[in-house]
């Protein structure tokens, strides 16, 4: 599967943006797997920002996130949304959709997940 982030962009304190990430193939069956985004600043390790799982029934963010952001998914469009608001810089990174490795099963481990986007950007300045 191959996953298209978009959506980032510069954006000043406080500010919101909206990411999205689409799945592009026809053997997938996108609404079996929890996705997740992820993100990684200059010169950190890759982090995880919220995952949520194949029905949609369930999300999980990372403390750092938690109230600021929401994870989405429209399983018909095969596409995972972030919703990001009352950015800060701290938010500034590459983000990344993943698709978790195994069905049905979720977790918020990196190495859990697969089929990593490209990435998108996102700056908040101050």
């Amino acid at each position: 599967v191959q996953l298209q982030a978009s959506g980032g962009g510069l954006v000043q304190v406080g500010g919101s943006l909206r990411l999205s990430c689409a799945a592009s193939t026809r053997t997938f069956s996108f609404s079996r797997y929890s996705m997740g985004w992820f993100r990684q600043a200059p010169g950190k390790e890759r982090e995880f920002v919220a995952v949520i799982v194949w029905s949609g029934s369930s999300t999980y963010y990372a403390d750092s996130v938690k109230g600021r952001f929401t994870i989405s998914r429209d399983n018909a469009k095969n596409t995972v949304y972030l919703q990001m608001n009352s950015l800060k810089p701290e938010d500034t990174a590459v983000y990344y959709c993943a698709v978790h490795r195994r069905r049905m099963v979720v977790t918020i481990t990196n190495s859990d997940f697969g089929s990593w986007g490209q990435g998108t950007q996102v700056t908040v300045s101050s």
